[in-house]
């Protein structure tokens, strides 16, 4: 009889939640074929949590939206939780996002429903070890392909986990001490430098700006809807999923109102159908489209899209090309000191063990 001492890496689903998948870095390289890119809709949370527990960046978790969720470990193994914060438990110890720990065979760790925040991720050291499909193990739930049997997690399904790599550079032991790093909303790379704006919303206190760029049929709206999308907050309705975020605000009017050609989108677009009501592609989102494109999510800002709750508002924040790309370069730089930071603590914890022995 196998016991969890001796059992398969994997990780089984305990309790999925409402909506639970897998997910890596997306497809890249075949949206000319029709292909969504798919992919975590935090990337930046995907990107920290497998680098707390040693694994490339674009390797596959477990995407948690809301909660609750609870998963049970095989083998002992190393964990991070990023994303948004649920105040997580294992086997009834508190465990923070944006932290790593090593974990025990048997093990379980639940999630209550996030405190904040939409969407968080579970990353294991290996990764989740599903078959590749065009080259990514994320779950494209409209087309029903990649993850686990194309679909979203069940209570009772398990997941392979891969083995961890060994000798990277920045690889993690798995019974290395717990650590963390300071989550990226916290970060001054994170803040947008915008005017204060007066209150307009009576479902909360506060709007989440994100920043974007006019998109080519910008100037095709009256001035009232350009003024609009800008100024006005926008309630990011429950018809919003991992396609795309339906806003309700006001309605947006075209003064050249010419049929167009259907042309290529990316997650981020901002559409604008007939009833005047925007559309924020995301990852599951089709490659093409023929609404007029009002707008443009920056993709520095994408991440904070994802952890934006339902029947919340958030507001556009106009930028430039060249904000957006410092912005991008800055989310880099993150990137870089959090790989810096664990490879000197790797190397102290090496020169520590070295001397006592």
């Amino acid at each position: 009889m196998t016991g969890p001492g001796n059992a398969p890496s994997s990780v089984e689903v305990v309790r999925a939640g409402p909506l639970s998948s897998v997910q890596d870095a997306g497809r890249h390289g075949a949206r000319h074929l029709g292909v969504a890119q798919s992919g975590a809709l935090d990337n930046l949370a995907l990107a920290v949590g497998n680098r707390l527990v040693g694994n490339r960046a674009d390797a596959a978790a477990i995407e948690i939206t809301l909660g609750p969720a609870a998963f049970r470990f095989a083998r002992a193994t190393r964990i991070a939780i990023t994303g948004t914060e649920f105040g997580a438990t294992l086997d009834g110890r508190p465990v923070h996002s944006w932290w790593s720990l090593p974990v025990e065979a048997g093990q379980t760790l639940v999630l209550p429903v996030a405190k904040r925040g939409m969407r968080g991720y579970l990353c294991i050291a290996g990764g989740i070890d599903v078959l590749p499909m065009l080259g990514s193990r994320s779950t494209d739930l409209a087309s029903r392909y990649g993850g686990l049997g194309g679909r979203a997690l069940r209570d009772g399904d398990r997941l392979p986990v891969g083995t961890p790599p060994a000798s990277a550079p920045g690889c993690v032991a798995p019974d290395a001490p717990e650590f963390g790093v300071k989550a990226p909303a916290w970060c001054a790379f994170a803040r947008v430098d915008a005017p204060p704006r007066r209150h307009r919303s009576t479902h909360a206190p506060w709007a989440m700006p994100v920043r974007a760029l006019p998109g080519p049929e910008h100037a095709s709206f009256s001035a009232d809807a350009q003024q609009a999308f800008w100024d006005d907050e926008w309630l990011v309705t429950a018809n919003s999923n991992r396609m795309g975020y339906r806003l309700a605000g006001p309605e947006l009017t075209r003064e050249r109102p010419a049929e167009l050609l259907s042309h290529a989108v990316l997650p981020g677009t901002i559409q604008v159908p007939p009833n005047g009501q925007p559309i924020v592609l995301m990852n599951d989102a089709q490659t093409t489209g023929g609404y007029p494109k009002i707008g443009t999510v920056i993709r520095a800002d994408l991440w904070k899209l994802a952890q934006a709750r339902l029947n919340l508002p958030i507001r556009f924040v106009r930028t430039t090309p060249e904000a957006a790309r410092d912005a991008l370069a800055a989310e880099r730089a993150y990137l870089r000191q959090i790989d810096i930071a664990i490879a000197m603590r790797k190397e102290t914890l090496e020169r520590t063990r070295s001397q006592a022995a």
